[in-house]
């Protein structure tokens, strides 16, 4: 999710968005939701869901209106199943109806929690609510959530130029976890000069 994210999409022609983003995003403004995933995000997300092989798992936390999740859908191989959750009911019962017609999408009305237990995914997109990838409450068990060679997403970071990076004069240890865990492989990537998501590949147990 982004701050202004839903208006970012004002300055995109439609033409040029996948019909369902469009969907999801129209709901978000319909609920006057402003947390949708930024475009340059999205696309991100989009083009690592098309990255998934048949038969995959894609789980996603805080679903919002569905923008993120339209992004990856749009793209991914018809037989990739995704799970998303969203704390909010409102929120979730609008973003069940954006996939009204996607049987291989299920937007669930609960937390991060409930989602890590459904796991490993082939890819997480890990933000919002409990469990959130900038917090250490409640965070994620890689090995448990991730199977081995999957991906993990965490966005909505200031691009660093530092090491170690920091944010608001202070080192980032939230954006330090994933860029020196030992199971995880992580770089990060600027999709916009003021937006950049750290990326993550669980890396291939050795016998």
């Amino acid at each position: 999710m982004s701050l202004n994210g839903t208006t970012h999409y004002s300055e995109i022609d439609r033409r040029q968005l996948p019909e369902l983003v469009c969907r999801a995003v129209d709901a978000a403004i319909e609920l006057d939701f402003e947390l949708s995933v930024h475009p340059a995000t999205g696309r991100l997300l989009q083009v690592l869901a098309h990255g998934v092989p048949m038969n995959g798992l894609i789980g996603e936390t805080g679903t919002g209106t569905g923008v993120g999740l339209a992004w990856m859908v749009s793209l991914a191989d018809p037989s990739v199943s995704f799970l998303s959750v969203e704390i909010d009911v409102d929120r979730a019962r609008v973003a069940t109806e954006v996939f009204r017609d996607d049987a291989n999408v299920t937007v669930l009305h609960a937390d991060a929690g409930e989602l890590f237990t459904r796991g490993p995914f082939d890819l997480l997109v890990h933000d919002g609510g409990w469990g959130s990838g900038k917090t250490s409450e409640g965070r994620v068990d890689v090995t448990e959530v991730l199977k081995e060679g999957g991906v993990m997403t965490v966005d909505d970071f200031t691009p660093m130029d530092t090491w170690p990076p920091t944010f608001n004069g202070e080192v980032d240890h939230p954006r330090l976890h994933w860029l020196q865990h030992p199971d995880l492989l992580t770089t990060e990537v600027r999709v916009t000069e003021h937006l950049a998501v750290v990326v993550s590949r669980r890396t291939t147990t050795t016998a």
